[in-house]
């Protein structure tokens, strides 16, 4: 009883060193510190804000959307907000997407979300390790949004450029190698899909690709609609796939992001909305780099199955 006792106690406190400020350094725009070995910005995270998020009161009919950065997790905000609103446009057209489906880790968390009636639309960055405890065992839905890791290398790469409450990217060469080392935002790409994949028999999840949102919006959306317990109406899925095309969204101030202000992003000089297409990683990587990356994704992803479109993980 008393080794139990003792193991006990060293598995809690194993848990809340993993769990404190590991590091932290200064960037020429901001702060930025490593929680359980995975990267935040601090001027919208802290060790309490991620501590919330870990404890976070899960609710049997909430809906998560998951996604690593750059995964097109704006385009699903949209989605699932259209599909929960029956397609009406009112809350797409007049509430930003951050307060429709607020972010989890953030520290507008707990004000947007805590006394927010059912069902509440939630976005998270977080890996599976640092996903609320009860995420499974309360039964919420999961929908997780992967994205070709090469994608989403160019897109953040390009991101870092204009956000100024992220670090300078350097060159495209440095920021490539971090990105492979998981030294950037929110940890390693490699390590975020295989947490949540491997996990997916103790949570409720729902597998999409960005790439599947190009080829077939509309057969998604009714997949999407029945994982989630929702009538999939003609009607809903021509509002859907009328409002989320890419050019409607990137006018949109409710979503493009133009509404925050310069001080966190250079909108002079470029757009939270970029392309939204598939295969600009093509127009980036050296042919070196992209063998690189073949023998460093076969490595990393050894035996993960992905039961949505290949086109999501191969060039």
């Amino acid at each position: 009883m008393a080794g139990e006792q003792q193991q006990e106690q060293q598995e809690q406190q194993q848990e809340q060193h993993n769990g404190v400020v590991e590091a932290q350094h200064e960037s020429p725009r901001t702060a930025m510190f490593v929680y359980s070995g995975v990267l935040f910005p601090s001027n919208i995270h802290s060790a309490e804000t991620l501590g919330y998020a870990r404890e976070f009161p899960v609710r049997p009919d909430d809906l998560f959307v998951v996604t690593y950065p750059k995964s097109g997790t704006t385009w699903m905000q949209e989605i699932v907000t259209l599909v929960y609103s029956d397609g009406d446009l009112g809350p797409v057209q007049t509430v930003p997407n951050w307060e429709r489906v607020p972010w989890l880790e953030q520290d507008t968390g707990r004000k947007h979300l805590e006394h927010r009636a059912s069902p509440r639309l939630i976005t998270t960055h977080l890996p599976f390790q640092l996903a609320p405890r009860e995420i499974g065992q309360a039964k919420a839905k999961v929908i997780y949004m992967a994205r070709n890791p090469r994608d989403i290398l160019v897109s953040s790469y390009n991101f870092h450029k204009i956000a100024h409450f992220l670090e300078e990217p350097g060159t495209w060469e440095e920021f490539y190698d971090k990105f492979c080392k998981g030294k950037v935002l929110f940890g390693s790409w490699f390590e975020h899909v295989r947490g949540w994949l491997e996990n997916r028999d103790k949570v409720d999840l729902f597998l999409v690709s960005y790439e599947d949102l190009h080829r077939d919006l509309e057969g998604v959306v009714r997949r999407l609609c029945h994982f989630v317990g929702r009538e999939a109406s003609d009607r809903l899925t021509e509002v859907v796939a009328a409002h989320c095309r890419f050019s409607s969204m990137k006018e949109s101030r409710m979503v493009n992001y133009s509404l925050v202000p310069e001080q966190w992003i250079d909108h002079k000089h470029g757009s939270f909305m970029r392309k939204g297409v598939v295969g600009d990683w093509k127009t980036q990587f050296t042919v070196a780099q992209s063998e690189h990356f073949d023998e460093l994704y076969e490595e990393r992803m050894r035996g993960v199955i992905m039961s949505t479109s290949s086109e999501t993980l191969e060039p």
